[in-house]
C-alpha cells in the first residue's frame, strides 16, 4: 500500500482517537486531554479519561476493525458489495451464541468471544445449507436472502430467551443487542483484541486465496485452488471477527458494508492491502460513530448500532440502485 494511501488513513484515525476523548457527556479542551493521558490535571478529568474512555476507544477501534475486515473479506469471497456479517446472519448467530451463553452463567471475557463465535459459525452453516438446498450451490444472491432470513430467526430466539428473564437482564440485553462501547473494561477489551487480531491475521495471510475466489469459482477450481475448503475457511475466519465484535460491543450494523467501498474507493485491488485499509477506517468509523452516539442528544446516550444504521440503511439502498 502506498503512503498516499497509508498516511491519510493513520491520519483519520489519530484524529477520531482524539475527537473520542476530548468529546461526551463532559467535553475538555485539547490540553486537559494531554494532561490527563500524563495523569496530570484535575483528579476527575483523568479518571474519566483513563478508566471511561480509553477503553471505550480501544473497544471502538477493535470492534470496527474487525467488522470491516469481516465486510471486506465476504464481499471478496463472495463478489458481492452487499455482502457483509449482519447482513449475512453471522452477527445474529453470534449474538445468539453470547444470550445462550449469558444465560447459562459463561458470560467470561475469555468464553463469552467463544460462545458467540459458535453461535456465528452455526449460522454460516445454516446460511450456507439453506443457499445449497434453494441453488445447489453457493449462489452469492441467495446466501445474501438466507443470511437475512437466518438473522430474523436468531433475534427471535434471543426474544425467546429473554421472555422470561428478570426485567434488568432484559434491558441490559436489549441496549446491547442494539450496540453500545459503554460497558468497555480494560480486561474485556484485551480478549475482544486478541481475537479480532487473530481473525485479521488468518484473513490477511490468505489474501491470496480470497484474490483467486473473487475471479469466480470456477476459474479458481481451474487454477487448483480448492474451492470448498478455501471458501469454508474464510467463512469460518469471517465469523471469528463477527463474534468478538458481538462479544465485546452487541449487534454493530453495516459497517463491514460501508468501509469496504471506501477501500475500493482509494483505488485498491490488492486483497492484502484492501483489508489492512479496511481494518483502519472501519476502527475510525466506529469510534466516530459512538462519539456521535454519545454527544447528539447528550446527555443522553444513543445505541450504537442505531448510529452505524443511520449511516448505514441509506448507503445500502444508494449500493442497490447502483448494482440495478
Amino acid at each position: 500500500m502506498t503512503l498516499r494511501v497509508w498516511i491519510p488513513l493513520l491520519v483519520v484515525v489519530g484524529i477520531a482517537v482524539l475527537l473520542g476523548i476530548a468529546g461526551g457527556a463532559v467535553p475538555m479542551a485539547p490540553t486537559d486531554v494531554l494532561r490527563a493521558l500524563l495523569g496530570d490535571g484535575d483528579p476527575t478529568q483523568v479518571a474519566i479519561v483513563q478508566n471511561l474512555r480509553l477503553p471505550r476507544i480501544a473497544l471502538g477501534l477493535a470492534v470496527g476493525a474487525g467488522l470491516a475486515v469481516s465486510g471486506a473479506a465476504l464481499q471478496t469471497t463472495l463478489r458481492n458489495p452487499l455482502a457483509e456479517p449482519y447482513l449475512l446472519g453471522v452477527s445474529g448467530g453470534a449474538a445468539a451464541g453470547a444470550v445462550a451463553a449469558v444465560t447459562l452463567g459463561l458470560a467470561s471475557s475469555a468464553l463469552l468471544p467463544l460462545a458467540a463465535f459458535a453461535g456465528a459459525v452455526t449460522a454460516v452453516v445454516v446460511v450456507l445449507l439453506v443457499a445449497r438446498a434453494v441453488a445447489g450451490h453457493a449462489d452469492p444472491r441467495v446466501l445474501l436472502m438466507a443470511g437475512v432470513v437466518v438473522g430474523a430467526f436468531c433475534t427471535a430466539l434471543i426474544m425467546v430467551a429473554l421472555a422470561t428473564a428478570p426485567e434488568n437482564t432484559v434491558r441490559g440485553a436489549l441496549w446491547w443487542m442494539m450496540g453500545s462501547l459503554g460497558d468497555a473494561q480494560w480486561r474485556g477489551v484485551r480478549w475482544v483484541a486478541l481475537y479480532v487480531a487473530l481473525g485479521i491475521g488468518l484473513l490477511v495471510t490468505w489474501a491470496r486465496d480470497i484474490d483467486v475466489l473473487a475471479l469466480g469459482e470456477d476459474a479458481a477450481a481451474s487454477l487448483g485452488l480448492p474451492v470448498e475448503r478455501v471458501t469454508r475457511r474464510i467463512y469460518f475466519a469471517a465469523s471469528l471477527l463477527a463474534a468478538a465484535t458481538v462479544a465485546g460491543a452487541g449487534l454493530i450494523g453495516f459497517v463491514g458494508l460501508i468501509v469496504p467501498a471506501i477501500g475500493r474507493a482509494l483505488g485498491l485491488r490488492n486483497t492484502r492491502e484492501a483489508l489492512l485499509a479496511s481494518a483502519l477506517a472501519g476502527a475510525a468509523l466506529v469510534v466516530l460513530a459512538d462519539l456521535l452516539a454519545r454527544t447528539l442528544l447528550r446527555p443522553a446516550e444513543l445505541p450504537l448500532g442505531a448510529v452505524t444504521a443511520l449511516i448505514g440503511v441509506p448507503f445500502f439502498l444508494w449500493r442497490l440502485r447502483r448494482m440495478r
